[in-house]
């Protein structure tokens, strides 16, 4: 099959799916691919209609393997901002996504679609990772501020102009490309950013750590696919569960590392692993993460009831007839795993689209997207994807 023929088979399975979902008759969906194959003779392509991007865009939600929080896919807010026709353009309507999401911190799922790719050209990216991400930032000595996850991408800020203030929690800037003309920064405005302070109510000397985390975690670096078309810029999210933050960003030795600090505080001895001093500073590092979210009023959800919310979509799918693909490796969460119903199940990894998937990092060297390409390209998940690099689910050696 040429280009053209391989487009139109993908357009013609997502729009007979996606017409069939939404209550459209048979001849509907067929005058609208006789709409598609013209579009696709004259241009090479084809555009979506805003029902078709929408509920495109929330099938890839409940496709996503790796995602535990796809209960309320179908209830994702679609911004649609195709028509950004500038960087500038774009970097607002970013902005707007974060205020929209964050809602006073009752989180809405929400996704804002831009520009897809159009023959040689590549349509709208963002660069970052997340619309909001701490910097990272490495000493002369071989010490770390910030986040070590985002050394690579702060170099890159910094290159392009961006100066932070050196702290652990410096917000990186947006990073916007259009059509591959040279990217352009642009600050993120602490009023469209949303942060939590997290505290313990009794943990003596917690609290003078200074920790925070955002609220709305937004990944940006995804493809979106419907129908055959490539939305490489079309950033989302969910709202967090606990262990995102209390067991992976501020507990992972390659990110902000805060178990032994937390146990020295809880006075636990560290001499050796067999006194569970991990096991039990981790437990009360993501109690003051739920602890904090709570009192400021900010949605997140603890592994357990995410848990039983995926039970129920699992449920909810299986009424609707559909079959519940997943990735049993990344539905467990990080922290007791086996007091979960996903634990003690096996799910099959078919990807099905539409979906999101990673791609190339812009700005990784060679040696390094070589190295991760295959992993980067596997589909991944939407609302979470941040908090689990790709490592090997049993030796947890990265990939």
């Amino acid at each position: 099959m040429n280009e053209r023929s391989t487009l139109f088979a993908e357009a013609e399975f997502f729009i007979k799916q996606c017409y069939a979902e939404l209550n459209l008759t048979e001849e509907a969906a067929e005058l609208r691919l006789k709409e598609i194959a013209d579009e696709i003779e004259q241009s090479g392509t084809y555009s979506h209609t805003y029902e078709e991007l929408r509920h495109g865009a929330r099938m890839a939600w409940r496709n996503s393997n790796r995602c535990i929080g796809r209960l309320p896919w179908d209830s994702l807010h679609v911004v649609d901002k195709r028509n950004a026709s500038s960087e500038e353009e774009i970097a607002a309507a970013l902005l707007e996504h974060l205020d929209y999401a964050a809602n006073r911190g009752r989180i809405r799922p929400t996704i804002t679609i831009l520009r897809p790719e159009q023959g040689e050209l590549p349509g709208a990216r963002v660069w970052n990772e997340q619309l909001i991400r701490y910097a990272g930032y490495a000493r002369k000595d071989g010490s770390r501020i910030g986040d070590p996850a985002s050394l690579e991408f702060t170099v890159i800020c910094e290159q392009l102009g961006w100066q932070g203030d050196g702290t652990d929690f410096d917000v990186l800037p947006l990073v916007i490309q259009l059509d591959g003309r040279a990217p352009k920064w642009f600050e993120v405005p602490r009023e469209h950013v949303l942060e939590v302070d997290i505290r313990h109510s009794e943990l003596a000397g917690f609290n003078e750590l200074g920790l925070k985390w955002y609220a709305v975690p937004a990944v940006s670096n995804m493809r979106l696919e419907i129908g055959g078309i490539r939305y490489s810029g079309a950033p989302f999210n969910g709202w967090y569960m606990g262990t995102e933050i209390g067991a992976r960003n501020l507990a992972d030795e390659g990110r902000y590392n805060l178990l032994p600090v937390v146990a020295d505080l809880m006075g636990i001895d560290r001499s050796r692993r067999s006194t569970l001093w991990q096991d039990r500073a981790l437990v009360e590092l993501n109690v003051a993460v739920l602890e904090s979210y709570r009192a400021a009023g900010v949605s997140m959800v603890d592994h357990h009831t995410a848990a039983a919310q995926f039970e129920s979509f699992e449920k909810r799918e299986r009424e609707a007839g559909r079959e519940v693909t997943g990735n049993w490796a990344w539905l467990i969460p990080p922290m007791a795993p086996a007091t979960t119903h996903v634990f003690h199940k096996r799910y099959d990894n078919t990807i099905v689209k539409p979906n999101f998937f990673y791609g190339k990092k812009p700005y990784a060297s060679k040696e390094t997207a070589d190295s991760k390409d295959a992993a980067q390209n596997a589909p991944a998940c939407p609302m979470h994807a941040a908090s689990k690099p790709m490592v090997c689910p049993v030796t947890g050696a990265g990939l």
